[in-house]
């Protein structure tokens, strides 16, 4: 009976390393596999981001109203995959109040969102400072609503209203908490704007602001006769 030759211990080691490089080899291979699948540096679920500079007449680095915040600015237009779908959204900066907001470029006009007000219009604002203060006879509680309102309404000269019926000079009574917050509050939101058209500060446009206001019909103090009606109501400036 012929025997099969046997195989040397060089070959048997050679067969060994060549099994146990391959039984190594498998494992790389479905990694390798599995990253491209999935895509070199992308991760399943995570927002994609479009370059895109100019949309519905809005630009980046723009200066922008949106009314229930003020002047903004706008920092991208980005892309991104939310649910399933793809939404495009305004990145917009408020630098006075720390706080970034997308909002959907289709929801713009919704929201009223609005270009930086032209110069003309700006002065037509201003002109209003130097009107005299209408303030209708209602309670405090209803005007405060209605002025409120105005201010997040985006309208420059509605806002110039708010300032000028709330404006006290040295000659009048002290404003209650309540109107100078609602004070303030226009005031910050007009100075604001007029700083951006005009391309100044806003201490300059505070000054230009508090400049028309002391050009307007000077309001001394309530007659005696009124002095013990309801602070809340009022007769309308004539």
């Amino acid at each position: 009976m012929s025997r099969k030759p046997k195989k040397s211990a060089g070959a048997r080691r050679t067969s060994h390393a060549s099994r146990g490089s391959a039984r190594s080899a498998a494992p790389e291979a479905k990694v390798t596999g599995a990253r491209k699948a999935a895509g070199e540096g992308v991760l399943p679920g995570m927002p994609t981001s479009k370059k895109t500079t100019q949309r519905q007449g809005f630009k980046t680095n723009e200066f922008i109203v949106y009314p229930a915040h003020g002047v903004g600015q706008i920092l991208a237009i980005e892309e991104q995959e939310i649910a399933g779908a793809k939404l495009e959204l305004f990145v917009i900066n408020f630098i006075k109040d720390k706080m970034t907001l997308r909002v959907p470029t289709a929801k713009i006009v919704s929201v009223g969102m609005r270009k930086l007000a032209e110069p003309p219009l700006v002065k037509r604002a201003l002109d209003t400072l130097k009107g005299r203060a209408r303030i209708k006879r209602t309670m405090w509680s209803r005007r405060a609503q209605e002025y409120e309102a105005k201010i997040n309404s985006g309208d420059i000269v509605a806002i110039a209203e708010v300032v000028r019926d709330l404006f006290r000079s040295d000659t009048q009574p002290e404003q209650s908490y309540s109107e100078r917050q609602l004070y303030e509050a226009a005031l910050d939101r007009l100075s604001r704007e007029i700083a951006a058209v005009q391309k100044v500060t806003e201490t300059e446009a505070i000054k230009e602001i508090e400049g028309a206001l002391a050009k307007g019909p000077r309001r001394g103090p309530k007659p005696a006769d009124e002095a013990g009606t309801d602070e809340g109501v009022e007769e309308e400036a004539a």
